[in-house]
């Protein structure tokens, strides 16, 4: 694990986080957890634990910068991912992490207890079947569907001021335009990893809906 150990120190100093030892061997235990887990469970299609470090662990950190609130919901977590990566590195935020995948969530539940992590929930449900009180500080998701699609399945979750950030690729402007909420498009960079990344952060959808 030394090469990943450098590629996430590395990383961390390059996005300028005041990560701990003991947090980076949490972020390593929790790739060996993916690596153990996914030959049954099929977790992702990243196999290579380098890889992980990089497209998994790192992408997660990147918006760590732009985590608002007490209290994030990462919706679609799959194999825990950003929602693990950012509950290691922000303990003091509170995380729920669901997906309506039982095999994941089974997954993600056990990362938590090994990894003992104190805050951190998890849910398996579907989004629009998921109805907690009070709503959510920020939404998170990643990879998990169309922005429009996105505003409109997780407006009920969302507090009153909250906001939803949604981790995407570049070529957003068709999705952009449907969105009548206010909106910002943050550019995110990965370190070691040659992909295109950006953080789009809606202000309130529950109240704007989709033109």
């Amino acid at each position: 694990m030394e090469a990943c150990r450098n590629i996430l120190v590395n990383g961390i100093t390059a996005l300028n986080l005041n990560v701990t030892d003991h947090q980076v061997e949490q972020l390593l235990a929790f790739i060996k957890l993916i690596e153990k887990w996914n030959k049954a469970y099929n977790l992702t299609a990243i196999r290579n634990r380098e890889e992980m470090a990089r497209l998994h662990i790192l992408d997660s950190l990147a918006i760590v910068p732009h985590i608002e609130g007490q209290r994030v919901i990462d919706i679609g977590t799959g194999a825990g991912l950003p929602g693990i990566p950012l509950a290691i590195c922000l303990p003091e935020t509170e995380f729920t992490l669901l997906d309506s995948n039982a095999k994941k969530t089974r997954f993600v539940q056990q990362a938590v207890l090994e990894l003992k992590l104190k805050n951190v929930d998890v849910i398996h449900s579907r989004v629009e079947n998921y109805h907690p009180e009070p709503g959510y500080d920020a939404i998170l998701t990643r990879a998990f569907a169309s922005l429009p699609d996105i505003v409109k399945l997780t407006a009920h979750l969302l507090a009153q001021g909250g906001v939803l950030l949604a981790m995407k690729g570049q070529n957003l402007d068709a999705e952009l335009t449907e969105i009548a909420a206010k909106k910002s498009v943050i550019s995110v960079s990965v370190p070691g990893a040659d992909v295109e990344r950006c953080l789009v952060r809606i202000q309130s959808p529950e109240q704007a809906g989709v033109s």
